[in-house]
């Protein structure tokens, strides 16, 4: 590892010291040769450092306590939990060290990653691939489905297991919004009717990105317009239309779009103090939880809309130079249980739909999923799914956030 990259990974707090012993000592090659038990046996007295997301508190308390306990409790794995604030700090670590020579000792075990970032590791050879059908769990995953095989049109291939899925969705207060914008056309509008009552976190803020592409698919007409391999002439022609609609309504943003919120949760921080009538998320679930939390008021009502909302899968990757590959499997494997996604699927814990197919599950956990009540402000995961619309590829987002920057953020 060069210093520059020690530096810059202490001085994000993401520098991790491997564990050493021998679940350093397998490779992915070997681990694929081995048997589920062999792979226990391996990881056990182990650790294992897991990368994510770390800007919500319950899917933290989630990922620390439960699957924690679960790795200590049941096959003696610490799981150090390592907050990012966006996943391509992860990514750029595995880069780095790669690039500096670091291909068995990393600081990275695994990544809570989709999108452009899985195909970034994927092209660039960080992913350790070709184990999935090692994890016993991996049963219960529907490969066949085209939106779990690929992601975000990259083929996983081996390469990552899914977690959850999530589909964007609306909320607003019934206590001061009588009629919310219930499609893009009616969102613009409502946002010149109602100044300052309206923002999005900037891209490439995950949930402003994703509400940026909504607006590109409204200018090009419909995403069937958009799906396959980029096209250069066809992005040319709907990002004008897509920046020329974001510019015209800047001056009709909270604070006249001078500044936009860095993440989600400053976002809903702006909703909750009445600042902005509107808010969003991928995650709709999180309505719920954050009237339960006191953060929003009851009266908040999480809603699709009628020209669809953006759903896509959600997996977790393990780099190329894991140290300790055996550990982060069976962390993969507790994820992919029953018992873990029904758990997260619990609206006071999380509210995640599954990844898994719940009937693939033994007769005890179905019923469990059959007994949960979600929470009535969330708008139900199969009314939003009437009218899911597909993500694009990785390379289309990547150039929608590219171009945002250049031509509406600056």
């Amino acid at each position: 590892m060069t210093q520059n990259l020690k530096a810059a990974l202490l001085a994000t707090g993401l520098m991790m010291t491997p564990v050493a012993g021998v679940a350093d000592t397998a490779d992915g090659a070997a681990l694929n040769a081995m048997n589920w038990d062999q792979v226990v046996d391996l990881a056990k007295g182990g650790e294992v450092n897991w990368f994510l997301w770390g800007g919500s508190d319950n899917i933290n308390q989630y990922v620390t306590e439960f699957v924690g306990g679960i790795l200590k409790d049941k096959y003696d794995i610490t799981l150090n939990r390592v907050g990012l604030s966006d996943t391509v700090e992860a990514v750029n670590i595995v880069l780095g060290e790669k690039e500096a020579g670091v291909l068995d000792s990393g600081s990275v075990d695994m990544i809570w990653i989709n999108g452009e970032n899985f195909r970034t590791m994927k092209q660039g050879d960080l992913a350790y691939c070709g184990y999935t059908d090692i994890l016993p769990n991996n049963a219960l995953v529907d490969w066949n489905n085209p939106a779990i095989a690929n992601d975000f049109g990259v083929p996983v291939e081996g390469c990552e297991v899914p977690w959850s899925k999530s589909q964007f969705a609306f909320a607003y207060d019934t206590a001061r919004t009588e009629n919310p914008p219930r499609s893009i056309p009616e969102l613009i509008d409502w946002v010149k009717a109602n100044p300052g009552k309206f923002t999005y976190p900037a891209p490439p803020d995950f949930n402003g990105s994703v509400f940026v592409r909504h607006v590109f698919y409204h200018a090009a007409g419909g995403v069937e317009n958009l799906l396959g391999d980029f096209d250069q002439a066809r992005f040319d022609e709907v990002s004008a239309k897509t920046w020329a609609i974001l510019n015209n309504l800047e001056p009709y943003l909270w604070r006249e779009g001078k500044t936009y919120p860095a993440s989600i949760s400053a976002m809903e921080q702006l909703y909750a103090n009445s600042e902005v009538d509107l808010t969003f998320n991928y995650e709709p679930a999180g309505v719920g939880l954050n009237i339960e939390n006191g953060v929003f008021p009851p009266t908040t009502q999480g809603y699709g809309l009628t020209d669809g909302t953006i759903g896509n899968t959600n997996y977790t990757i393990i780099p190329f130079n894991s140290p300790n590959k055996a550990a982060a499997l069976v962390l993969q494997n507790v994820l992919l249980s029953g018992e873990a996604q029904h758990q997260k699927a619990l609206p006071t814990v999380w509210g995640a739909a599954p990844a898994i197919e719940v009937s693939r599950t033994s007769d005890d956990v179905q019923a469990k999923f059959a007994k949960i009540v979600k929470h009535p402000n969330v708008v139900p995961a199969e009314e939003l799914a009437k009218a899911a619309l597909p993500e694009l590829q990785a390379s289309w987002i990547s150039a929608i956030e590219k171009g945002w920057l250049a031509n509406v953020g600056q």
